[in-house]
């Protein structure tokens, strides 16, 4: 055992908050602490000490929030969350919730109204508040709102409260949904995209029957009517060992065949939320670098590990296009454990990612080299001028993409801030993200201090991911039941039956769909060609 780092968790059966140690061993890193009362608790941090000491070299903090809605003098980290002067991060992305309803019933899901026993529906004064909240932070605004549920699209002023979002200032919007009503509804697909939704991040599990079956028959057919309405679409798997980690590669290969509107895949390992016994974690238990090996293997190697970057390695962008406009910029500043990240993109149906013609750690360097010029008074004229001959020396142009102009792109975004240029780098890529949310029994609350990923409350608070979902007690079941109603009030007051909504699926009718059939046809090319290259 080789003791990296001393931080805090929680006890799962009792909640105290307890001293943490992440060590080392075999390989890999765990992380224990023991509770006087329920004794030791000891689970995996990461599936592979080589990457998190990597991971670790791209650690940097951002400068969290000027105006924090906690003011306490002495807050204690995550139970006086809000934000409070510990927190060390902006809200990156903030997740509004709109309704706790859903149209399913996964067997999984510890948040829908069906098991809450109440009805959670935010007013639009409401939304209008907490958006005004995340546009107030200081020094950077929230620029990015993801609306969440429950599911979203059961609410039928989704379009009114989509334009209230885009209309306070907020660039970008997310919509979280099983797509269920966007399957059934290709009308409502154009609404959103019209009123100003830019991605559909959208559940997908795996390929099959077995490993989706919360969406595996309708996923096709979202797919066509995005397709049609232009809206880009990212893949939200999440991974469970032993469960759906075969079919990592299958996924990324299905994006691939579909990049024209698949803007990405972000696999999320899972959190296993709740009390479980350690043999059920130690079965289904996986972590980031877990799912890198799974996508390394299942790719023939057209994808590898050292193909991706922890999260705040972007901070080496921010930081330098924040000394160039002498103004504070996005950051994204979570810790270097909480995610990871790549691009690629398509040559005849091969990967390839954006490290093999870009020297990713030598562009970074160079950056930082003239942020510091910059911090040190060098004119910005000089600078960029000098970035734009540069450039051209960290990218492979024999290797790079046909039609790729990406020193253009990348000079664009750095030098004249164009969001533009952005988008169309992620129209011509495909993301491949991962983040690691957590869960009682493997709880560091140094990764809390640093998330970037935050829900905003009806109260104004802002609390940080794993706050919000992992300790349910202490802020989203406790604020939502609080507001929320009883299912007879809710139904009185629609005259609907919350029942109603559940979703009844005809099988044979959404396989007989040509969305479906080209759906097969495309996973069976997939498996065909896997089969070919072993053989």
């Amino acid at each position: 055992m080789r003791e990296l780092v001393k931080t805090g968790s929680v006890c799962p059966e009792c909640l105290k908050i307890l001293p943490a140690t992440v060590f080392e061993r075999d390989g890999k890193v765990w992380i224990k602490k023991t509770c006087k009362e329920h004794g030791e608790f000891e689970d995996l941090y990461s599936g592979s000490y080589e990457w998190y000491t990597r991971a670790a070299r791209y650690a940097k903090d951002g400068r969290g929030v000027e105006n924090p809605q906690v003011t306490k003098d002495a807050p204690i980290c995550p139970k006086d969350c809000g934000l409070c002067r510990l927190h060390q991060s902006h809200s990156a992305l903030a997740n509004i919730v709109l309704t706790n309803r859903c149209d399913l019933t996964c067997w999984y899901c510890f948040f829908y109204a069906g098991r809450a026993g109440y009805v959670y529906e935010p007013s639009l004064k409401e939304i209008d508040e907490m958006t005004k909240t995340l546009r107030s932070e200081r020094p950077i605004p929230c620029n990015a709102v993801q609306l969440t549920g429950g599911e979203p699209c059961l609410r039928e002023d989704l379009v009114d409260i989509i334009k209230l979002v885009k209309s306070s200032g907020i660039d970008h919007v997310q919509l979280n949904t099983n797509g269920i009503r966007l399957a059934q509804d290709p009308e409502l697909v154009e609404q959103v995209c019209a009123a100003g939704v830019n991605t559909l991040y959208l559940s997908f599990d795996g390929v099959s029957e077995k490993t989706n079956p919360k969406n595996h028959w309708e996923v096709p057919q979202i797919i066509e009517n995005c397709r049609k309405a232009g809206l880009g679409i990212v893949l939200v798997p999440t991974v469970i060992n032993s469960v759906n980690d075969h079919e990592v590669g299958d996924i990324l290969k299905f994006g691939l065949k579909n990049i024209d509107i698949i803007r990405g895949v972000n696999f999320q390992p899972v959190s296993l939320v709740g009390r479980m016994p350690r043999e059920e974690r130690e079965r289904y238990r996986i972590t980031i670098p877990d799912v890198i090996k799974r996508i390394e293997e299942q790719t023939d190697g057209e994808i590898r590990t050292e193909d991706f970057f922890p999260v705040p390695t972007a901070m080496a962008i921010s930081d330098f296009v924040e000394s160039l406009a002498k103004r504070p910029m996005y950051d994204i500043s979570s810790h270097f454990a909480c995610g990871a990240a790549t691009y690629v993109f398509q040559d005849n149906g091969r990967f390839v990612p954006l490290t093999r013609f870009i020297d990713v750690d030598g562009f970074l360097e160079y950056l930082g080299e003239k942020s510091q010029e910059l911090k040190a008074g060098k004119s910005k004229f000089l600078v960029g001028t000098k970035l734009l001959y540069s450039i051209r020396k960290f990218i492979d142009k024999e290797k790079k993409p046909k039609g790729l102009d990406v020193d253009k792109i990348l000079l664009n975004a750095l030098v004249k801030h164009d969001y533009d240029a952005v988008g169309k780098f992620h129209t011509k890529s495909m993301f491949i993200g991962m983040m690691h949310f957590m869960d009682l029994y493997n709880y560091d609350i140094e990764r809390v201090k640093r998330c970037c990923i935050h829900y905003a409350m009806t109260d104004r608070r802002i609390i940080p991911f794993c706050a919000f979902n992992v300790i349910p007690e202490w802020y989203r079941d406790k604020t939502q039941e609080s507001q929320g109603v009883s299912f007879e009030e809710w139904e009185a007051k629609t005259g609907r039956k919350l029942k109603s909504e559940l979703y009844k699926r005809d099988v044979e009718k959404l396989k007989s769909s040509p969305a479906y059939k080209k759906f097969v046809e495309q996973v069976e090319e997939i498996k065909a060609r896997a089969a070919a290259q072993r053989a």
